[in-house]
């Protein structure tokens, strides 16, 4: 790993460089094998390391190196063709692929060649961009989109037209990170490398970027990117300090904990959030 980490990173010093009429072979062997292992899940772009994540800024270097060095094709896809520099993921799977793989996989989800695709997952109409890593028993479903390089754990479920932002570069970015145990509902959008911690549910309509302000209505903390571990979040507004208009905001009305989130559904979970004052404890 250690070789191909490096020839990744003297490949990328010399990025201006290439193209894909101009590329060595060893620099195109390198690429596509970090891309090889994006796709098979062997490596991902952010991981928990001590219980923080961490860019694993060489893979995000090979995707967009990728893009420098590989040409548009022409690729079939069913019921349609492309021209695109990245291929298709299921383009040439058969059906000892597909259950070699244990996912779902419903017309017309696209996904690209270098995401993962865990087992148990249900991929409903949607779109996967490349170094995407989603884990085991998550439901992706139909128009949602999960860009370049984000990261979604297991037992997640992305509702309909939901956005979770890629993001290539700077390198060193985070990516859009959603964690085990997840909901977001239809239509949010969740970008810039925000994080949603464990078992978090994400009301319908909620827009998440570094700059949206999250407010904790029991404390009136007001925090940034990171959504934390069993927050309920519904999207609100937070008046100027004189009054002469509100800018949105996402808004913490409750906590749950993992007992609470099994018995309870998700419904009954977002209701109750115009209550004045502190909402209840969980």
């Amino acid at each position: 790993m250690e070789d191909l980490i490096r020839a990744i990173e003297r490949a990328w010093d010399r990025r201006a460089e290439l193209s894909p009429a101009d590329v060595d072979a060893a620099t195109r062997d390198a690429v596509t094998e970090a891309l090889e292992l994006l796709d098979r899940g062997a490596a991902r772009v952010a991981e928990k390391r001590d219980g923080q994540w961490v860019v694993n800024e060489w893979l995000k270097k090979a995707v967009v190196l990728w893009f420098r060095i590989a040409p548009n094709r022409l690729f079939a896809g069913g019921f349609t063709r492309f021209f695109d520099k990245v291929p298709p993921k299921y383009m040439d799977y058969d059906a000892d692929d597909f259950l070699a793989q244990g996912a779902r996989v419903v017309p017309p989800a696209t996904v690209r060649y270098g995401a993962y695709v865990a087992r148990d997952v249900v991929l409903m109409p949607c779109f996967v961009n490349v170094g995407a890593y989603i884990d085991s028993g998550t439901m992706i479903d139909t128009w949602a989109t999960v860009g370049s390089c984000a990261q979604v754990g297991k037992n997640v479920h992305i509702s309909g037209g939901a956005g979770l932002g890629g993001v290539l570069e700077p390198v060193q970015a985070m990516p859009t990170i959603i964690e085990d145990d997840c909901f977001i509902g239809a239509r949010s959008e969740i970008v810039e490398g925000v994080i949603v911690e464990r078992g978090a549910v994400i009301g319908m309509g909620v827009f998440l970027g570094q700059s949206t302000r999250i407010y904790d209505r029991e404390t009136g903390e007001i925090t940034y990117g990171r959504v934390p571990a069993g927050a309920v979040v519904v999207p609100g507004s937070l008046p100027a300090p004189d009054g002469s208009h509100s800018l949105a905001c996402a808004v913490i009305v409750k906590r749950v904990d993992e007992r609470t989130r099994q018995k309870v559904a998700l419904n009954e979970l977002l209701r109750g959030v115009d209550l004045p004052g502190p909402g209840p404890a969980g």
